[in-house]
């Protein structure tokens, strides 16, 4: 029986597809809800991370682009803070018992510790359908996630709607569910 269900989140239509799916199961199943964010330096979405400079006469300046990036880090950081109490208050306005975290790190290996921490039964992630060199530079955390989760994986795919009507794509989620 799923207990405890953790889903990956981020502003991504499969993401918001994955909260979702895992709110609806968790409802049926009167299961626990954890929604996780990993925090990575790296991301694309993130902070540009300051150069800092070996001259001496550019201490001035380091220590004002620093004070930028923190302060540009914390406004990123309290944005996805709002998105999970967004969230958490929607479960609980439909009864379904919810919790958040925010670990630092790259997506993947933060899941997967955190779904081993939390003693997740199942985690549900949106996949971004990274394909070739845009997956080898970015990574595909939905991948990592299914090949190194400590339980199983319920993964929401985005699919191209048969005829565009505004020459944008639309999603509509199917699962995938696979044992790690």
């Amino acid at each position: 029986m799923l207990k405890n269900i953790l889903v990956a989140v981020d502003k991504s239509v499969a993401s918001h597809q994955a909260f979702e799916t895992a709110l609806e199961l968790a409802k049926a199943l009167g299961a626990q809800l954890t929604l996780v964010h990993a925090l990575d330096v790296f991301a694309p979405s993130s902070p540009q991370r300051p150069q800092v400079s070996a001259n001496s006469y550019s201490i001035e300046l380091d220590t004002l682009v620093r004070g930028n990036y923190d302060r540009q880090w914390d406004e990123f950081v309290q944005h996805y803070d709002s998105l999970l109490k967004q969230q958490q208050e929607t479960a609980a306005a439909i009864g379904v018992d919810c919790t958040y975290l925010q670990p630092y790190g790259r997506p993947g290996p933060a899941i997967c510790r955190a779904a081993k921490d939390s003693q997740a039964d199942l985690i549900v992630v949106g996949s971004h359908a990274r394909k070739g060199l845009s997956e080898m530079l970015l990574g595909s955390v939905s991948n990592h996630v299914t090949h190194h989760a400590p339980c199983s994986v319920m993964v929401i795919h985005p699919h191209r709607s048969r005829a565009p009507t505004s020459g944008q794509e639309s999603a509509k989620p199917t699962t995938a569910g696979s044992l790690a």
